[in-house]
């Protein structure tokens, strides 16, 4: 396969190099992956380094390595150890190995019609699902967007993350920032949502495009 030329003349992102296809760790070693991740949360939630926690545990620099890179099984007695000095109950090193693995299944049509800012100028949103508090940290919104004859073009829109979209049906010239991209059916636009954007001509209608917007998960109470 070739390898893609950037706008700047550059190659594609050689740090993007995971494998959509490949397999996951055997169960066993899962375990070990998701306490070592939760040590190091809990870890830098306190604000201290692994010197730190070695001096207050006993426990060694290169076994905490070991444990937060997922490479021991840690014994129960290493584990309370950690649980005392983190201020944490010995079961919240296991709360990532336990959580469900959700899944959303809309069917054609049924989307959740909701309302965002872009709905008081016409445009139609349809939420295709979401997963709160899920294992990755990071939160998706998808949408079907529909426009119409009746709606009003909105280029200023801005929020945190980063969005796709993806044409399906109709024409529109999309901005972002001080750029317009004409886009038909099969085109897709990827973009930090800082900056405005938006649909600033509506060559052909109707128009449908999916948004897929993603950011950090926000923790509770935030």
């Amino acid at each position: 396969m070739a390898v893609q030329k950037t706008e700047a003349g550059g190659t594609g992102n050689p740090a993007l190099t995971q494998d959509p296809h490949a397999l996951r760790e055997p169960k066993e070693n899962n375990l070990e992956m998701a306490i070592g991740h939760e040590v190091r949360a809990y870890r830098k939630q306190l604000g201290i380094t692994v010197t730190d926690l070695a001096a207050a545990t006993g426990i060694s620099l290169g076994m905490l390595s070991k444990i937060e890179n997922g490479n021991i099984s840690p014994s129960l007695t290493t584990l309370q150890s950690l649980s005392k000095a983190l201020g944490v109950p010995l079961t919240a090193f296991f709360r990532r190995y336990e959580e469900p693995r959700n899944a959303v299944f809309v069917k054609a049509g049924e989307g959740v019609s909701i309302e965002r800012r872009g709905t008081r100028a016409g445009h139609q949103y349809s939420l295709l699902g979401h997963i709160d508090n899920n294992s990755s940290g990071v939160t998706v919104e998808p949408y079907l967007i529909t426009l119409n004859a009746e709606s009003d073009v909105f280029p200023t829109f801005q929020h945190e993350g980063m969005e796709l979209i993806y044409m399906l049906e109709g024409e529109v010239s999309y901005r972002h920032g001080d750029r317009l991209y004409p886009m038909h059916p099969g085109d897709s636009l990827f973009f930090d949502a800082d900056a405005p954007h938006g649909p600033e001509v509506l060559t052909k209608l109707p128009c449908r495009y999916l948004s897929i917007i993603s950011y950090p998960q926000r923790k509770a109470g935030s």
